[in-house]
């Protein structure tokens, strides 16, 4: 007897799941759990691939247990904290399914919401995002969402989405291999989607619910961050020009 067909949701029959993550250890097992229950009850082939980025705190710890007893979780790690961009950057190197989705492993997403990217999928040339329809964050990062993404953004590297950062991405991992990603910062976003629209890919968009972080620290919101997102913008726009031909 041949194998039995894979099931597909949407244009979805195999799934990659980056959840980065730093410093969660108070939200990393509820996030990897519900992400697998999900996946499970979908019948998709799948993989969970948190990536611990040099977490000074038990996530490493917690994952690895979960590795035990969960076959279809393959964690990824740093030594050393080397940021959100790299934390992304090992997850996308080490999937190996045809669609990658990521989301953070803060709790503010709620990865049953995927049901609604889904159906969005008709083709491999295109992201599928969520924006989030409310945002439950700090002033600061509202703030630092309207300058950046909805402003310098579309005007520096011609990217039109309601949700620069939102972190809740399906992304055909064929636009992940005709593209190369440098950021290691928050960054990161805007350079996916500067790349892949100069490479003529397409962003799909769907609105999404967003809730306040129950524990842990955020760090996006540190000015430190938010200003060197700023500087290197200006130099993202002259690389994706030099090389995105």
């Amino acid at each position: 007897m041949g194998e039995e067909p894979k099931s597909k949701v949407g244009g979805v029959d195999e799934l990659s799941v980056v959840l980065p993550a730093y410093n969660e250890e108070p939200n990393i097992a509820k996030t990897v759990r519900a992400v697998a229950a999900y996946l499970e009850g979908k019948g998709i082939d799948y993989e969970v691939l948190p990536v611990n980025d040099g977490s000074a705190d038990r996530t490493g710890e917690i994952l690895a247990d979960l590795a035990r007893e969960l076959p279809r979780v393959r964690p990824q790690t740093h030594p050393q904290n080397r940021g959100y961009g790299a934390a992304l950057r090992t997850g996308f190197d080490a999937a190996s399914k045809r669609f990658v989705f990521y989301m953070d492993s803060d709790g503010q997403f709620d990865v049953r919401e995927l049901d609604l990217l889904l159906p969005l999928v008709t083709d491999e040339d295109h992201i599928v995002t969520g924006y989030r329809m409310v945002r439950k964050d700090p002033f600061v990062r509202r703030l630092n969402a309207k300058l950046f993404g909805g402003t310098l953004v579309p005007i520096l590297l011609n990217v039109h989405v309601k949700d620069l950062n939102c972190a809740f991405k399906l992304i055909p991992r064929k636009i992940l291999r005709a593209i190369k990603l440098d950021s290691t910062g928050a960054l990161i976003n805007a350079e996916l989607y500067g790349r892949a629209v100069r490479r003529g890919f397409g962003i799909k968009e769907v609105g999404v619910h967003h809730y306040a972080r129950e524990a842990g620290v955020q760090t996006g919101a540190h000015l430190s961050v938010i200003l060197k997102a700023f500087y290197d913008l200006f130099r993202l726009r002259q690389e994706i020009i030099r090389t995105e031909k």
